[in-house]
């Protein structure tokens, strides 16, 4: 029997007992019907993983003893996807796909093109959804880091969330100098770890935007001549990213993916 995979959104640092709550409880008690005793893997998302036994059910909460920790996979890149709100639920297939290929950050923005426009009341409420589907998708392909879905933010606060040190692409359908290969095999971006990723809404970004994304100091690149569709293009790009530099490049390390 494959031992449950939990996902605790408090750390476990220094622990030695603590308490899930009340969805993993029902996941626990009621959907895997484990008992007291029984040994469970558990994550916080920040690296950490380990072997636990369920010491106890309550009405409200489990408590788990930790015991060996389990050694995490090696980050080699961080990526951070600022993701344009689409339509609909478009946003969750998104979130879920670049959670599970290894996204660290994922920024929420609007652009002039987006045809959704949250309203602040509902901003968090929103956030709160993505961030447990970018927890279920850590567990699911046995992740220990958790991608962090950040509040919803204008396009120009976008443009000042980048780090100077990180390699800031805008992907735009119009672009004809230079593809997502031209920039990965460049000898002068080869040290760089950190990527910054800029996808636009069903329209597309605006002139404008570009403009100002290459103000910021953004490389505008395309993926070619296909036009990808909104929730396809970051799992794409991702995708390619990882295979260059990150963990689909690297065949020898020990990293889980219940997809391959």
């Amino acid at each position: 029997m494959t031992i449950p995979r939990i996902y605790s959104p408090n750390s476990l640092e220094n622990k030695t007992i603590c308490e899930l709550g009340q969805d993993n409880l029902k996941y626990l008690k009621q959907v895997m019907r484990l008992k007291q005793g029984e040994r469970i893997h558990v994550f916080d998302g920040f690296g950490r993983e380990f072997e636990a036994i369920i010491k106890s059910y309550s009405t409200k909460t489990v408590l788990i003893e930790l015991g060996k920790i389990i050694p995490a996979a090696n980050k080699k890149i961080r990526i951070t996807l600022a993701q344009a709100i689409p339509k609909a639920k478009k946003m969750d297939t998104i979130v879920k796909s670049a959670s599970e290929l290894g996204a660290d950050v994922i920024i929420p923005f609007d652009a002039a093109r987006s045809v959704s426009h949250i309203a602040d009341e509902k901003g968090s409420l929103k956030i709160a959804r993505w961030q447990k589907i970018a927890g279920e998708a850590a567990r699911c392909c046995h992740s220990n880091h958790v991608a962090k879905v950040s509040r919803i933010l204008s396009f120009a606060d976008m443009l000042t969330a980048a780090s100077d040190d990180a390699l800031r692409l805008i992907f735009w359908e119009e672009e004809s100098q230079k593809t997502i290969k031209d920039i990965l095999t460049d000898q002068a971006f080869a040290a760089k770890k950190d990527f910054f990723i800029a996808v636009g809404p069903e329209g597309g970004f605006s002139k404008d935007e570009v403009m100002m994304t290459k103000e910021a100091g953004f490389l505008s690149v395309t993926l070619g001549r296909q036009i990808l569709k909104v929730e396809t293009a970051a799992v794409a790009i991702i995708s390619i990213i990882q295979y260059e530099k990150g963990i689909f490049g690297n065949r020898s390390q020990e990293v889980k993916n219940d997809y391959l």
